[in-house]
This record gives C-alpha cells, structure tokens and sequence, in this order.
C-alpha cells in the first residue's frame, strides 16, 4: 500500500514566535475537518507540548526510542478519533544530541505506525542543532515560521541557508506570525525571500499569514488550543486557510508521497 500521509516539520530559526501553538492548531484545525493527524513533539531539550495542553502523559518519545514502550502505548489521545499527541522529554542527552544510529533506530520505530495518519507534524526545536537538521530533513515538507523582527528573519534565513547547503533542501513553506496586518506579513516575507533568491538562489512559498490576535495567549493561559477556545478569532481563521491550504498540498503531493517513506532521510 502506497503511502498517503503528509509529514510536516514545523521550524523556526529562533524561540519564541508561537512554533508549538501553531503546530498544536494546524494539527488541530486539520483533525476538525476531519483528518487524522499526529503531532509529535521533536523539542528534545525543552519539551512543552504537553505544557501547552495540560496533560500528563505516562509515556514519551524515550520510552520509544529505547524499547521501553511501543508507539501505540505512549500516544496521548486529544480527541477519540485521530488526533494524538507523541510527548517529548526534556534535557535527554542521547535525544538532544542525536546521532545517525539513535535517528535511525528511531524512524524504525516510528515509521510502521504512522501510515493511520493523514498528516504527521513534527514540532521542532528552535535553531539549526544536527538534530533540528535530521528531523527537518527527514519531513516532506517544511514550514518555517517567522515573525516581523530583525532576528526571527535573519535566523530563519540561516536555518534554510543551512538545510539547503548539507541536504540540498528547497521546498520551504513560511508562515508569518503575529502580523499587526497582511501587508506587514507580506514585507516580512518578502524581505526573507529575497535574501534566499540573493543567496541560495531559490525562493521559500507564502503558506499565509497569522494575525496578531489576544486569544492566542488566553489559549496558552487556558491550556488548550485556540482552534476550541475561540474558533472565529482572527488567529483562528487565518490557522483554518492555512490548513485548507496544506490539504490541498497534499492532494497534489499523492503521487510523490506514495514512491517515498513518510519520514525518509537520504544522507
């Protein structure tokens, strides 16, 4: 059987610009219109999905990677129908410093479970660590996410810089947080498309813009996602026309996703 799920790592040059709540709302936007999505927490020094949502899950990403748990016993369940969490564990050295033989063993124990899902998000530690790098890597798709300040740009443009220059990387898909307006995140997108266009000599897509919006930190505070909090928010909705927009991506990606695994590394 072919493979049909869409692998996403969502990435950001630096912390701090809304990464894991808008990998929990994606994930969670996506399951509303009804598909079966995974989110696994790939921040190996700082886990804080599990923060982000108030739970206390009895199991972790470790407890997989060292034999101690099967997937399936330490997935947390959001909703009854497709919509599960894979927690991280914070400050694991062997984790954070992944070498090629831990990342390997670890796509065999992920990869046989993963099929069930049609969109698997992985959300990734800040920054161009090796294990940011072979996490990004081994994704279909890569979302950045900035925001309008100097140092979110410049960072993001090193991350991309980087993936390009060791794995050859160039589909890049930018989300622009915490907007005051459209035309903020178009110049902010802008600026960082054409330092790629200057320098690495391809252009990252505009995947959409996520405005400004207050509800955001009452979902933090309240700890569940904005997507159920406040559903018409102009966070929420701009969350919801990016989803819409990552299905029809996938659509137009079935016939490569089937000739590949759906986390695939070559190195």
């Amino acid at each position: 059987m072919s493979n049909t799920t869409l692998s996403i790592a969502i990435m950001s040059g630096k912390g701090g610009v809304g990464k894991t709540s808008l990998a929990l709302n994606l994930a969670c936007a996506l399951h509303q219109n009804s598909f079966k999505t995974l989110l696994i927490d790939c921040d190996l020094g700082l886990a804080n999905l599990d923060v982000l949502l108030g739970i206390t899950p009895e199991g972790n990403l470790q407890n997989v990677l060292l034999g101690d748990k099967p997937l399936e016993e330490v997935l947390y369940p959001l909703e009854k129908q497709g919509f599960d969490v894979l927690p991280a564990a914070s400050g694991v050295p062997e984790l954070v410093d992944m070498n090629a033989d831990t990342r390997d063993l670890l796509l065999r124990r992920l990869e046989p479970s993963l099929g069930r899902y049609d969109f698997v998000f992985m959300d990734l530690g800040a920054g161009i660590s090796d294990t940011v790098q072979s996490f990004a890597a081994m994704a279909a798709l890569r979302i950045v996410v900035v925001t309008p300040e100097p140092t979110s740009l410049t960072d993001s443009y090193a991350m991309i810089k980087v993936l390009n220059n060791r794995y050859g990387l160039r589909n890049f898909m930018v989300v622009v947080n915490e907007a005051a307006s459209a035309k903020e995140a178009q110049d902010t997108f802008e600026k960082l498309a054409g330092a790629c266009r200057h320098f690495v000599h391809f252009e990252p897509v505009m995947l959409g813009p996520v405005r400004f919006d207050e509800n955001v930190s009452e979902a933090v505070c309240h700890q569940k996602p904005l997507m159920r909090c406040y559903p018409g928010s102009p966070a929420a909705q701009d969350i919801q026309n990016i989803a819409q927009r990552l299905q029809k991506a996938r659509l137009n990606m079935l016939d490569w996703l089937g000739q590949r695994g759906i986390l695939h590394l070559d190195v």
